[in-house]
């Protein structure tokens, strides 16, 4: 949790509560991904120890490369509420108060619209998937469920990237809240 959103005084309760929820998704979301890092691990293994043995894995590509894809997408919000990701402060640095909060807020927001974008673009793509019953070139599986997860992992990032937002919208109409987030 923030510094700001456990503060408890300067942060709206609405907002708190809205913090609390963002981190538990989040939190389950990187527990996923964490088991979808292990069997990709796992797999790739068993694949390398049965190609030694003449005996590929049919389809190995196929599911390390979905289990891959669900490993990334669902720890991006995890990684982004605990600022995990690599930040360029070069600007933000020589900033103080209402006018670095301002920047924050205007950063989150435009990340927030770019992943928003990927999110409902990946939907979208899920659904196109889904009309046409596209499988899978080696296994016949279909493809559609692994895109909708995909799609959730950056649902739940713009979540959070719309709660840093509004933490930075709230210290730059109330300065006194704390900005260590």
């Amino acid at each position: 949790m923030t510094q700001a959103a456990s503060s408890g005084t300067a942060i709206p309760i609405a907002l708190r509560r809205l913090h609390r929820a963002s981190a538990l998704l989040n939190r389950a979301l990187a527990a996923v991904a964490g088991v979808a890092l292990v069997a990709v691990t796992f797999f790739t293994v068993a694949d390398v120890v049965m190609r030694f043995f003449g005996r590929p894995i049919a389809g190995s590509f196929e599911v390390i490369g979905w289990l891959s894809a669900v490993s990334l997408a669902l720890a991006v919000g995890y990684t982004q509420g605990h600022r995990g990701h690599v930040a360029v402060t070069l600007v933000t640095d020589l900033l103080r108060g209402r006018s670095a909060a301002f920047l924050d807020a205007l950063n989150s927001l435009a990340a927030l619209v770019l992943f928003g974008l990927v999110a409902w673009v990946l939907v979208r793509y899920g659904q196109t998937l889904q009309e046409s019953g596209s499988l899978s070139e080696t296994l016949k599986v279909l493809v559609y469920p692994w895109v909708y997860v995909v799609a959730a992992g950056f649902v739940s990032l713009a979540l959070t990237l719309l709660l840093d937002a509004l933490v930075a919208l709230a210290r730059v109409a109330r300065p006194q809240v704390d900005a260590a987030r």
